[in-house]
């Protein structure tokens, strides 16, 4: 990708590196105060932009940055007025949302609803006009992943995916809002113990999300369809199981869309198979294949060669007060206490 960020330790204007970069291998989270519009652009070099400061303040904004080398995840906290203007590099993509906030354009489209994401391409120029005291956040992918894996996801609605930028209504924005603070603080978290976060781990967690969140549309919560045969459904959901314990038995975390191209199958298809075979959705089961994934490491390792943090995280659960309480239900003990058993 154009303009790969490299460590800094102080950024022009202002920004300070408050996390070491050696949180996701060498790029990782950077938490800074701006205080010039020009940092604020310098900060995000993966995208040819220009920001100037329209309002009264010393300080322009509180970004977060974290650059996983084809993902990036950025939050930024508006001090003072600014303006965007710039244009995406080839194979680019980005989704993004904004605190409500009327006066708030993105080129020549307002925040106008509570359920808005904004998707912009490649190739694109941009010009943005965010006021003080606004929120915006934005994940970016390589262009050509993104598509391929929402066209498999959700076909009828991205089979002609828009080729500029473009409002999405989506009923799981505010999992978005959710999850991506979940995301730098596990950055954060990592670079605090001095554990390295594994950045593909990272890579496939954020895109299986963002995806989910952005296919997601209100036919997806509707009263299935007839279901297809049960041998189809008991065959589709072998091959899964098959194609999940193959992965996590190479120390990969698969995803719904891994799956998805994997067979060669929609979400909904697989939604509906899993609901025959196993009477649960394809992420709970996975969650749960990942969940017996830890206890196992945790049984067969001792408090002096593995921590339950580094389990979790290995396999993809950066949550790990949820994660804590899941393996608690499931398995009626915690993980704590797995892995004392084995002390």
């Amino acid at each position: 990708m154009p303009g790969a960020q490299q460590p800094i330790v102080k950024a022009k204007g202002g920004a300070r590196l408050a996390v070491p970069d050696t949180a996701t291998g060498g790029r990782g989270l950077r938490s800074t105060t701006i205080e010039s519009a020009e940092a604020q652009a310098a900060m995000q070099p993966w995208v040819a932009m220009e920001c100037y400061q329209l309002s009264a303040g010393k300080q322009v904004s509180l970004m977060d940055s974290l650059d996983l080398g084809s993902v990036q995840v950025v939050r930024e906290r508006q001090l003072a007025t600014i303006q965007k203007l710039g244009t995406t590099p080839t194979d680019f993509c980005t989704i993004s949302y904004c605190t409500h906030d009327p006066t708030f354009r993105f080129s020549d489209h307002a925040a106008n609803g509570a359920d808005s994401i904004f998707f912009m391409p490649e190739q694109t120029d941009f010009d943005i006009y965010v006021p003080a005291g606004t929120q915006t956040a934005y994940v970016s992918f390589s262009q050509a992943e993104f598509i391929a894996a929402a066209q498999t996801l959700n076909p009828r609605a991205w089979a002609q995916p828009p080729r500029r930028l473009s409002q999405v209504q989506s009923t799981q924005l505010d999992a978005l809002k959710q999850v991506l603070p979940y995301w730098l603080d596990a950055a954060a978290a990592s670079a605090t113990r001095g554990e390295a976060l594994d950045p593909g781990v990272m890579q496939g967690i954020v895109l299986q999300t963002a995806l989910r969140i952005v296919t997601a549309t209100p036919d997806d919560d509707a009263t299935p369809v007839p279901r297809a045969a049960r041998s189809r459904a008991l065959r589709i959901c072998r091959m899964a199981r098959e194609y999940v314990e193959e992965r996590l038995a190479a120390h990969a975390v698969p995803t719904i869309v891994d799956i998805c191209v994997a067979l060669a199958v929609s979400e909904r298809t697989l939604l509906y198979a899993f609901h025959d075979y196993v009477g649960m959705s394809p992420q709970t089961y996975l969650r749960r294949c990942r969940l017996n994934r830890v206890r196992a490491v945790l049984l067969a390792g001792s408090p002096q060669t593995v921590t339950v943090t580094q389990a979790a995280m290995q396999l993809g659960f950066l949550h790990l007060g949820r994660f804590a309480g899941d393996y608690r239900q499931v398995f009626e003990e915690t993980p704590t206490a797995t892995l004392a058993r084995c002390g």
